[in-house]
């Protein structure tokens, strides 16, 4: 199978990573890709937000499956161009996108279809904003309607900074705080048939503790041992069966990869977010742990087969991946410095942990760091504690200058708090 991959991240390097490994997969390309997808995959460079120009790259490499990995790409409806090309593609339409493309449009969705989240409002005016941020109180939870790279989100007890949020966003959704703790589910869908894949939990701020601004995600792991057994089942009865049946019904069928954020709360299982793609830095574990081969599951999801297939076998190992982001990260971060080390981990911590890339690009022969989320580095271990030492051993082999990283990441799940 000749499979092509969109996109340029760590979650994209783990997708190919886990094609690579595919015995099906005769040849992988990546567009555009980065300095370590290069390693396993064929890089071309096309416009990642140009359907036609993505669907054209599939047909001259007479791609047998298309992999539509960022959000950015499926809300501008790349995966219909490739579609109409006549090539299976695993991701939504743009229609169905917007599930994660229009916060508002996913509360909708959610109350048609009875999905248990927070209550909300969606606001345009400050005015609008001001009586909703003092109906709920705090902490004042302000999401900007469309796609923000993760960082649309503010959770604030400061009344001041949520009010100049909405201010600054044209269209925002203001939502009661959801208490608990947060937990990722991805399912793979044909827009009728839902497939569960094992939940994680990610860490959205930038330092230990939970403390210091949101980012794209500073780490992740799985299994969860302290998460009730029953939870997969229930998400898939409460939550992510009754929502593609309901985009089904509304004629905008939803293909690709759900993505459910929710909050264990007092009140039972809330929905914090849809996302309309394989989340990242969560993929890294969740696809460190999956034994079936990958590409047969992406492609009977694009071809509408997924109730064909037999269950997904799963590893009982535990998988750590904690994020390298570059200095001042998540603000403007500097791009260009140096990555020393990476032959290191190759040579001395692999198999058990390995090194995807998330923002490097080549300057020669060295790779530099050319975003804000650098790397992640990636561990699997026969539990919690054995995989968190095996990634954190591997970190400190990385050289970034100004570098950061959390040290805490799945500290409390392998302690047993």
């Amino acid at each position: 199978m000749n499979v092509l991959v969109i996109g340029s991240g760590a979650r994209e390097h783990a997708l190919c990573r886990s094609l690579s490994l595919d015995p099906a997969v005769t040849a992988l390309h990546c567009a555009p890709g980065n300095a370590g997808i290069a390693e396993v995959a064929e890089l071309h460079q096309v416009d990642a937000l140009d359907g036609e120009a993505v669907a054209a790259l599939a047909v001259v490499l007479d791609a047998a499956l298309v992999v539509v990995g960022p959000e950015a790409p499926l809300v501008a409806g790349v995966a219909d161009a490739v579609r109409e090309a006549g090539i299976p593609v695993f991701g939504p339409s743009k229609e169905a996108a917007q599930l994660e493309g229009s916060k508002a449009f996913a509360k909708d969705v959610m109350a048609a279809a009875g999905v248990p989240t927070a209550r909300s409002y969606v606001c345009t005016t400050p005015e609008e904003a001001a009586e909703a941020l003092d109906a709920f109180g705090a902490p004042y939870v302000v999401k900007d309607d469309g796609l923000a790279a993760g960082k649309g989100v503010v959770v604030t007890d400061d009344l001041e900074a949520a009010a100049a949020h909405a201010a600054a966003c044209e269209r925002v959704v203001i939502e009661e705080f959801l208490d608990g703790p947060e937990v990722s589910l991805f399912a793979i869908t044909d827009g009728d048939t839902v497939v569960p894949l094992q939940p994680a939990q990610d860490f959205k701020r930038a330092l230990d503790g939970d403390e210091g601004p949101n980012t794209g995600g500073m780490g992740a792991y799985s299994p969860l041992p302290w998460a009730d057994p029953k939870l997969v089942e229930e998400v898939m009865e409460t939550v992510l069966q009754p929502t593609v049946d309901e985009l089904r019904r509304r004629g905008t069928p939803f293909s690709g990869l759900l993505y459910a954020g929710l909050a264990i709360t007092s009140r039972g299982v809330r929905v914090i977010e849809f996302n309309a793609r394989f989340g990242d830095p969560e993929t890294q574990v969740v696809l460190a742990r999956l034994k079936t081969p990958l590409a047969g599951v992406l492609l009977a999801a694009a071809t509408g087969d997924l109730a064909d297939l037999p269950p997904l076998r799963w590893s009982d190992d535990a998988a750590v991946t904690v994020v390298i982001a570059s200095h001042n990260y998540p603000g403007t971060p500097r791009t260009g410095d140096p990555i020393t080390g990476l032959a290191e981990v190759a040579a001395e911590d692999s198999p058990h942990a390995y090194v995807l890339h998330a923002g490097t690009k080549y300057d020669g022969e060295t790779v530099v760091s050319a975003g804000g989320r650098v790397l992640t580095v990636t561990a699997s271990g026969s539990d919690l504690t054995e995989a968190r030492e095996r990634a954190y051993q591997a970190v400190a082999r990385i050289g970034l200058d100004g570098s950061q990283h959390r040290t805490d990441i799945a500290a409390k799940a392998a302690a047993g708090a």
